[in-house]
């Protein structure tokens, strides 16, 4: 006679094998790429084929009809007019301060500004560039988007770092250190016979060595480069995400004509 006992508990183990492998085969599967694979497919159809001019200025064509809405519809957005510039600026135009370098500075506290205190209710007080971020000179005539690309063709973005007044002294005396004509607004000195500053004014009221002052520059000036230092110190920062391109570009939007900012900021007896 046949075991119904030993049967059925095969048949139990049958249907609880069944039942797992089921549960297995539908649960998620998992891929990994264990191996990437590339090959070089040369133009000429055979390798060391010499290439066939006719072939050759076909595919030229062929690209550059591709291309070239693409390349007239980016030329059209670069070159539209924005402004006009009465006078050419050049970053080299003076010892201390630029017209360009003044009017980028003022620009970029002003725009920045706009930000900064929709966000977080307070005013940037000064704005401190760097001399080697211009790139080109603003030329007479017509300012286009262009123009601005030349300009400032990095992808610098703005920051307001939060100063006590202490550092604000070491950021003058840095200025004065590397004599360059840094872009520089909000604040004026005077350099004496002996090479230090006095008179150190930030929007117009004696600097007080306790008070936080709100500097605005860019994220690569923020973080020590070109031996700003006194940035990091900074008491806190806040990031705008808005790069000093777009910022130049917006100002050309809002204006007719450029002006030509010559007011004295740095006096030297």
């Amino acid at each position: 006679m046949v075991n119904l006992k030993k049967y059925n508990d095969v048949l139990k183990l049958f249907v609880i094998f069944l039942t797992f492998v089921f549960i297995t085969s539908c649960s998620k599967q998992n891929y990994y790429v264990t191996k990437i694979e590339g090959k070089k497919i040369p133009i000429a159809e055979k390798k060391n084929q010499a290439p066939d001019p006719k072939l050759d200025s076909e595919q030229t064509k062929l690209i550059e009809n591709f291309i070239k809405p693409y390349r007239d519809h980016i030329n059209k957005d670069l070159d539209s007019i924005l402004a006009y510039c009465p006078v050419t600026l050049d970053k080299n135009s003076g010892k201390w301060q630029t017209t360009i370098g003044n009017l980028l500075a003022d620009v970029t506290l002003m725009r920045g500004n706009l930000v900064f205190n929709a966000r977080e209710q307070k005013n940037i007080d000064i704005c401190l560039l760097n001399h080697g971020g211009i790139r080109s000179i603003l030329p007479k005539g017509n300012v286009t988007t262009r123009t601005a690309f030349e300009i400032m063709p990095f992808e610098n973005s703005m920051v307001v770092i939060a100063l006590k007044g202490e550092q604000i002294l070491e950021l003058v005396d840095y200025f004065i250190s590397e004599k360059k004509p840094h872009p520089l607004s909000g604040i004026t000195f005077t350099i004496d016979k002996n090479n230090t500053a006095k008179n150190i004014l930030v929007q117009g009221k004696p600097i007080e060595k306790d008070k936080i002052y709100y500097v605005g520059t860019n994220d690569y000036l923020s973080n020590g480069g070109d031996n700003m230092n006194f940035f990091k110190k900074g008491v806190q920062k806040y990031v705008l995400d808005y790069k000093l391109r777009n910022i130049l570009i917006d100002y050309f939007k809002e204006v007719d004509t450029i002006p030509v900012v010559n007011d004295t900021r740095i006096t030297v007896e």
